[in-house]
């Protein structure tokens, strides 16, 4: 079984063609993991789980988005993911963002704080957004019992690359890494059993100027065998395992 554990199917992007994307995936027999950014991404997340026996939803809080919240807001936000735990196989995605001058770095760092809590308390995985902040995140994380963290799209160093491998937390690997030395470095320096793929659909796609999809998954698979130099399917079984291991065990 083929998996994608971060994607934005739940975006307008899809809106006009989203039966065909998702039977694509289903073709392939794929588990996809939807995200919510926010409370309206979080809701049409979950109609989509609801609605597609393929998808799982994943309800997060976009940093950068969050930041803006007035407190009655962002409480409403998190008693959301809250109320719909049950209906939900992880947190995310959620983190840090540095890449904006105006980023309020010190409020981020308070919700993610405030949102990792819950996940303890709730006892779900969490999946961690880190652009330009790789450092700080880990750095929180590991102040928290949180055992099933994925890190998505990871861009930090080696360095950090290094104590993300120690923590025993897992990369999930975007389908760009076909073009992309960073990943495919990853890739060659972390154990199998600590990788998972993803596509952050409908970003990061493996065709320049075409929109990404769950089924485009495939191009990782083969990136990750020839680096790997394992035959496809056993890539496609040891990243199912690992996605059953962080997100569906109880």
């Amino acid at each position: 079984m083929l998996v994608d554990v971060h994607c934005h199917l739940n975006f307008v992007d899809y809106d006009k063609d989203r039966d065909e994307v998702v039977k694509r995936a289903e073709k392939l027999d794929m588990a996809v993991i939807d995200s919510g950014t926010c409370i309206k991404d979080n809701i049409k997340s979950l109609e989509l789980s609801k609605k597609y026996k393929a998808v799982n939803s994943s309800l997060g809080l976009y940093p950068l988005y969050a930041i803006n919240l007035k407190e009655k807001e962002l409480e409403d936000e998190i008693d959301f993911i809250r109320r719909n735990k049950d209906s939900m196989v992880a947190i995310g995605e959620i983190g840090l963002d540095k890449s904006e001058d105006d980023c309020n770095i010190e409020k981020q760092v308070e919700i993610f704080r405030r949102v990792l809590t819950l996940a303890e308390k709730i006892k779900k995985p969490v999946v961690i957004h880190s652009r330009k902040a790789e450092k700080e995140c880990i750095e929180i994380i590991e102040t928290f019992k949180i055992k099933n963290v994925d890190m998505h799209c990871f861009s930090g160093n080696f360095k950090l690359v290094k104590k993300v491998q120690d923590n025993g937390w897992f990369f999930s690997i975007p389908t760009n890494i076909v073009r992309l030395f960073h990943f495919q470095k990853i890739v060659e320096e972390t154990p199998m059993s600590q990788l998972l793929t993803e596509t952050d659909s409908p970003y990061l796609s493996p065709f320049i100027e075409k929109r990404n999809e769950p089924s485009f998954v495939v191009e990782t698979i083969r990136k990750i065998s020839e680096i790997k130099k394992l035959n496809e399917e056993e890539v496609k079984k040891l990243i199912f395992m690992n996605f059953q291991k962080i997100f569906l065990k109880k």
